[in-house]
């Protein structure tokens, strides 16, 4: 009985531990969100997302609201997303300091670079498919639109469109991460990675396929950089094994 007690006092405390980190990372989203309302605003957060369709649209062309209230649910809908990639790093950083406790030491010195690296590279990868992706995407689907249809996507849909594309983007950049936590828990070496590396070629062409529009473009500007960022988890995971082994007890 006795034996029980402490070990249910320390899993309630966990858990105490969670709520807090869990509230803290909430508080942070919101303070981001409500700086975000007060300025730029809204609706310019909005027009700055919509910006790579607009330049696509044929001169004189808008996107439309079907629904009653998505003019003014859309905008905070693309407030809230702004403010929670923006505040990622906070989230990431509570993430760590609920599990640095119960580290070593010298596995504290590997979780504080992928909670910072992992934060760049989720941004890193929204930024590359809304700057470099969504221009080129939306410009190539709209050479094929008929001259008899008049291009006006709905403004809901486009947020779908763009949360996806942002969420695939930014979870394939996290592919170096990936490849350095399977390599330091000793789930796969580097050598099986480099020798399964053409079927990871086909997988990530795959998903690329999978997640994004039917066009090349976007297929290509998914598959290509996955296929780079694994290259680079490769280089810099052995890197990461020897900076974060025990220290070596002495004889």
């Amino acid at each position: 009985m006795t034996d029980e007690a402490p070990v249910e006092e320390t899993f309630i405390s966990h858990l105490i531990e969670l709520r807090d980190r869990l509230v803290k990372a909430i508080i942070g989203v919101a303070i981001v969100c409500i700086g975000l309302m007060i300025w730029p605003g809204p609706k310019e957060v909005y027009d700055f997302l919509a910006t790579p369709m607009l330049q696509s649209l044929p001169p004189g062309a808008t996107m439309i609201a079907t629904g009653i209230v998505s003019p003014f649910l859309v905008p905070m809908k693309v407030t809230l997303m702004f403010a929670l990639i923006v505040a990622l790093p906070w989230v990431f950083y509570q993430l760590w300091a609920f599990v640095a406790p119960g580290l070593y030491q010298h596995e504290k010195r590997l979780v504080l670079p992928l909670v910072i690296s992992s934060s760049f590279l989720f941004i890193a990868g929204v930024a590359f498919c809304y700057f470099l992706v969504f221009g080129r995407v939306f410009h190539f689907i709209a050479e094929f639109a008929p001259s008899s249809i008049a291009v006006m996507p709905d403004i809901e849909n486009y947020l779908d469109f763009v949360m996806s594309m942002c969420l695939a983007f930014g979870a394939t950049f996290e592919v170096p991460v990936v490849v350095i936590i399977l390599v330091r828990m000793g789930i796969v070496s580097i050598e099986k990675l480099k020798e399964i590396r053409p079927y990871l070629i086909v997988g990530a062409f795959v998903i690329a396929a999978i997640v994004t529009p039917p066009d090349v473009v976007s297929q290509l500007a998914l598959a290509i950089p996955m296929c780079l960022l694994f290259e680079l988890g490769l280089l810099v995971a052995p890197l990461f094994v020897r900076m974060t082994q025990a220290p070596e007890e002495p004889a």
